[in-house]
């Protein structure tokens, strides 16, 4: 392995295979990941498993929809040759871990996650599984699994990580990890390492402690995990629905899919939400919460820039009408959309390509799964042979 791959630090982030992906997710984290995975060591998880905290019951559809993620993903320029995409369920050590996990996070402290009563109305759940009250301490488990550092996350989404860190800190402040002899083989893992400085949000490890009772022996103590960040980037937004709603939502029916045909786009523009105060094309109207003017700004190209511009000065000043410049917005997701569905339709024509890339990210994820067991095992005195 080439000296800058081992420098790199490691990524985890991922999706719930619930349905094709839409301009949303690359808006809000396909795009920084097509840039992640050059810059780090990327995993990014199909969490299968987690799907069921909120729709048990559908698990006939999963097969499918794992497949149009991957595709999704190939489509829009993630690189399984960059980054490893793998399949949560096919991790059996993350359900272990996940176990051990839960004794270190009590009730009340998932109870208070802000982010559960949100997905409960969203789901129509009236009182949580245990699942769904234990999705972040599972999440924990998909995270330290592979020792990730850093978690790209919305600022909805940063709880869940200050979970993470909570168990991690909890179970290095229980089961360091230590050697008589020296320092542990194993750790720190090549991900933790890095070519530029960090700030590092806990003490600095390993360090050594005389071992009681023999002050003349040094006792190595290193930590099990690291403390993992979440990465927050501060040029990625939300994409509001079709409907002027807040947020594009497969579940809201307001979105537009990566896969979409140029037809389905022009049928979904044209029922846009605009600004419902202008009632005719010759009145004043605000471009500033209109999502047809939000989706020009997010997709037009360089070429298309001073067009929309223009439309904007017009649109304020009630010199265009609606039906024109959502024509415009379909021709600017036309020229975005094109490559990538081109790109999907020769994905497409390779049946076994999914299915390959999926067992050989997998098998590394495992790999890493494994050792990361290994390490807990020997941590807690459990590696009983």
């Amino acid at each position: 392995m080439e000296d800058n791959e081992v420098m790199k630090k490691r990524i985890l982030t991922g999706d719930r295979p619930t349905g094709r992906l839409h301009l949303g997710h690359y808006v809000g984290s396909l795009k920084n990941r097509i840039r992640l995975q050059e810059e780090y060591d990327c995993f990014f998880i199909i969490a299968d498993l987690h799907t069921l905290t909120t729709a048990p019951g559908k698990t006939a559809e999963l097969s499918e929809n794992i497949r149009d993620l991957v595709l999704d993903y190939l489509s829009v320029g993630i690189d399984p040759k960059k980054a490893t995409i793998y399949l949560q369920s096919q991790i059996p050590e993350v359900a272990e871990l996940a176990v051990i996990f839960g004794n270190l996070v009590s009730v009340p402290r998932l109870n208070r996650m802000p982010t559960l009563k949100d997905v409960m109305r969203d789901a129509h759940i009236k009182i949580p599984s245990y699942g769904l009250l234990g999705y972040p301490v599972l999440q924990a488990a998909d995270i330290l699994m592979v020792k990730a550092d850093l978690v790209p996350v919305g600022r909805d989404q940063e709880s869940h990580i200050e979970i993470t860190r909570e168990i991690a800190r909890e179970f290095n402040r229980l089961y360091p990890l230590y050697s008589a002899q020296g320092p542990v083989s194993s750790f720190p893992p090549a991900s933790a390492q890095s070519s530029k400085p960090s700030q590092p949000s806990e003490p600095s490890v390993p360090f050594d402690l005389r071992a009681v009772g023999s002050p003349s022996r040094t006792t190595t103590l290193r930590a099990v995990f690291p403390i993992p960040e979440a990465l927050i980037p501060k040029d990625i937004g939300t994409l509001p629905g079709t409907d002027g709603k807040a947020k594009m939502s497969k579940s809201a029916g307001n979105v537009i899919n990566l896969s979409d045909s140029k037809e389905e786009v022009k049928k979904k523009v044209m029922a846009m939400y605009t600004d419902p105060k202008r009632i005719h094309g010759d009145e004043p109207g605000d471009v500033t919460s209109n999502p047809v003017f939000i989706y020009l700004e997010a997709f037009a190209s360089d070429s298309h820039k001073s067009q929309v511009i223009s439309y904007k000065e017009k649109y304020q000043k009630g010199q265009i009408k609606d039906v024109e410049v959502k024509e415009f917005l379909v021709e600017v997701l036309e020229e975005f959309l094109q490559p990538i569905r081109k790109k999907r339709a020769e994905f497409e024509k390779q049946p076994d390509l999914v299915e390959k890339i999926l067992k050989e990210g997998t098998e590394k994820a495992r790999a890493e799964a494994q050792k990361t067991l290994s390490d807990v095992h020997r941590a807690m005195k459990l590696d009983i042979d």
